[in-house]
């Protein structure tokens, strides 16, 4: 959807080209935010229902916008320097918003940049104990209606090329170290030969550096003779990934870092119990035995066994199902989120000088 930049006040940009959990976060909080005030995003690569401008127009927005300053919305470092770029050297007038998810040090470069916003949140506590500066905590939130539990999964699974009556174990994102891959099928690997109508589902983006970890991890499990039954499937292509999870029976997280991580929370809205480290904001979203499991990262050991009483008792994977969907649509709702950075807007705009 094509907007006239003239007449946007908030640009939250998504300068990247591959998809990932802040390309998810724009595209699904634009639209939403579109509804209470004029917002658009742009970038390499959107949706076409996304409010969004062309990237060439940015040198040639107007100084002002329609609340005489505008809001830029950064997620990154180089949107962050995009930013400073636009208001410092073409003279626009920016209000300059960060989101840090980081649970790490930052470096003295990205400190730097942090130290040039007028207004900077956190999206977990963790992120924001990280933070030289005052921030403000905002959670991520999912879209409910779309990350809803399936009416035929039976269906949906055969759309996806899935076995219909399979119990489904799935591990979606990124495919690399430190989303913690290996652990996954290091944990399939022992519980598959148990459950002989389980299959291990992995689904995701491969980058070329890390091209020769998945190739090692496909050759353990050919070595295991798992391989109709421990599946690593190309990415979706799709702009969202709500159909893998709504297809799954349970959701293992087994990251040894993470930012945030708003996986545990799809597979949780579509009404799916989560296995997940204590990394990122998990321990924000996953109620230990109510909602799912949590266990200490790297450990394949507790990874396999609290996925393991999950995979052979049906009435508790429903039960921990049903409070997962209902903790999402009362605490985890992508309009909370909305609501909350909008109001950090307004009250920008409101005080610009």
């Amino acid at each position: 959807m094509q907007v006239d930049p003239s007449m946007i006040d908030v640009i939250a940009p998504n300068l990247k080209r591959r998809y990932s959990g802040v390309t998810s976060t724009v595209i699904r909080l634009v639209p939403l935010q579109a509804k209470d005030i004029p917002i658009a995003t742009t970038g390499p690569v959107l949706p076409e229902d996304v409010p969004q401008f062309p990237m060439s127009k940015l040198p040639f927005l107007s100084r002002s916008g329609p609340s005489g300053f505008r809001i830029w919305h950064s997620r990154r470092n180089i949107e962050m320097l995009v930013g400073l770029i636009l208001k410092r050297v073409f003279r626009k007038r920016f209000k300059l918003v960060f989101t840090s998810a980081a649970q790490r040090p930052r470096g003295k470069y990205s400190r730097w940049l942090i130290r040039q916003m007028d207004a900077v949140i956190a999206a977990s506590g963790k992120a924001a104990s990280y933070l030289e500066g005052a921030s403000t905590t905002i959670l991520h939130g999912v879209d409910a209606e779309e990350f809803a539990p399936p009416t035929d999964r039976k269906a949906l699974r055969a759309s996806l090329g899935l076995d219909e009556n399979a119990l489904i174990v799935g591990c979606f994102g990124r495919i690399r170290k430190q989303k913690g891959t290996d652990i996954f099928v290091d944990a399939m690997i022992a519980l598959l030969p148990k459950h002989p109508d389980a299959h291990g589902i992995i689904m995701g983006g491969v980058t070329r550096d890390q091209q020769a970890f998945v190739d090692s991890l496909k050759d353990k499990i050919a070595v295991a003779g798992l391989t109709d039954r421990l599946r690593i499937l190309p990415e979706d292509r799709g702009f969202t990934i709500a159909p893998w999870f709504q297809a799954s029976d349970i959701y293992v997280a087994p990251q040894r870092w993470e930012g945030f991580g708003l996986t545990p929370l799809e597979a949780m809205s579509c009404g799916v119990p989560v296995v997940a480290t204590r990394v990122g904001a998990f321990e924000d979203l996953v109620v230990s035995g109510e909602t799912g499991f949590l266990v200490p990262p790297e450990d394949v050991a507790e990874l396999t066994d609290a996925t393991d009483k999950l995979m052979s008792d049906a009435v508790l994977r429903q039960s921990l199902a049903d409070a997962s969907r209902q903790k999402v649509v009362a605490q985890h709702q992508i309009a909370h989120e909305a609501e909350a950075i909008t109001a950090i807007y307004r009250r920008l705009l409101d005080t610009a000088e």
